[in-house]
């Protein structure tokens, strides 16, 4: 039901819910925002697996590597940092400019145009 999937807009424009993770038509609302990601199985395992040597052709098993028990702490670092990336990437398209200082100047003019549509 779309009614479970939308966040409801307050006369303040707040959201008394987040569903969609602090996004609505694919921009932030200015709130916390919300993402889940995925990672695939650690390609390592605990034992040697049957395969080829490619010099020679011969059958032998794999190396036995070494394998991470939980991946998880790690790539939560990796996720944050392409989050951030993004965002960092998205506020120099919409605000650009050559320096901090510019960059700085073009997102209080935003917010200031933002702050007078609210009042």
């Amino acid at each position: 039901r779309g009614s479970q999937a939308h966040d409801e807009i307050e006369p303040d424009l707040s959201r008394v819910t987040s569903r969609a993770g602090g996004t609505e038509g694919g921009m932030s609302v200015g709130g916390t925002l919300r993402l889940r990601a995925a990672m695939k199985p650690l390609s390592t395992l605990k034992r040697r697996l049957r395969s080829v040597d490619m010099t020679t052709g011969e059958a032998g098993d794999a190396f036995q590597e070494r394998t991470d028990v939980c991946a998880v702490p790690a790539a939560g670092v990796v996720c944050e940092s392409v989050v951030a990336l993004t965002l960092a990437d998205f506020v120099m398209e919409m605000f650009g400019g050559d320096t901090l200082e510019d960059l700085d100047r073009a997102f209080k003019a935003y917010r200031g145009r933002i702050d007078a549509r609210r009042r």
